[in-house]
């Protein structure tokens, strides 16, 4: 057997180490592939997800949005309802402007809503929701506002006062003061009491709450009132 010399020695270790630092090399990049693709496929999984759940939470939002305005539109077509058995003649832009605002009143108050604005509206205006309506006792508008309450309420809500006949034989206006005193009376006498004390007003009504509802003590149009509005109440809250 022939011994290689010492040349061709050297040749073969160089040639060895050579060929195994190009493997290393190899395997090195191959590695460096294989890491990049997992980080650029994990970093697309990540980004895939993000997307997934912002697009998860736009549809929720959206749908969110979709029902609220869908409750409104069931209210506003309730109000448009009843508005027209009554006042079948008013415009159409009034009719509407009247819808928005005791729909945002209903929203505004957390113990009225649209049935119980109604009830009161049909009723005080003596069932013809005509915004100009004035009493024989001097009460003006869709929700029966006596002038002086008006002028108190307006200052409360940052309305200019000129005159009564232009504040509250403004529907929107007059909706706005007297849900709003509407809303202070039941917050402190309840739902009957509080249509009593509008009606008759806050002595009378707070007699009557601290005697239990006893008969007798409310003013006789007052006591008639009150059931009259409620049973106007009950039949919108059962209105589809």
């Amino acid at each position: 057997m022939m011994k290689q010399s010492k040349r061709e020695k050297e040749i073969s270790y160089k040639y060895s180490n050579t060929s195994a630092f190009s493997k290393l090399i190899a395997i090195i990049a191959l590695c460096s592939a294989i890491i990049g693709f997992s980080f650029r496929y994990l970093t697309l999984k990540v980004d895939q997800g993000e997307q997934i759940h912002s697009l998860q939470q736009s549809i929720a939002e959206l749908k969110s949005a979709i029902n609220v305005d869908s409750i409104r539109q069931q209210n506003i077509s309730k109000i448009l309802s009843i508005l027209e058995r009554f006042n079948a003649e008013m415009d159409t832009d009034t009719k509407y402007d009247i819808a928005n605002e005791i729909y945002a009143m209903s929203l505004m108050y957390d113990n009225l809503d649209v049935d119980l604005i109604c009830a009161t509206i049909t009723h005080e205006s003596n069932r013809s929701w005509d915004p100009m309506v004035k009493s024989p006792v001097g009460a003006i508008g869709l929700m029966q506002i006596m002038p002086l309450t008006g002028m108190y309420i307006a200052k409360l809500e940052s309305i200019t006062w000129t005159n009564p006949e232009d504040i509250l034989g403004n529907p929107i206006y007059n909706i706005r003061l007297g849900s709003r005193y509407l809303s202070s009376m039941i917050s402190s006498y309840d739902i009957d009491g509080g249509l009593a004390a509008y009606n008759g007003g806050e002595r009378k009504a707070a007699q009557w709450v601290r005697s239990n509802r006893a008969d007798g003590i409310l003013w006789a149009e007052t006591s008639k009132y009150v059931p009259s509005v409620l049973s106007l109440y009950e039949k919108y809250q059962k209105m589809n």
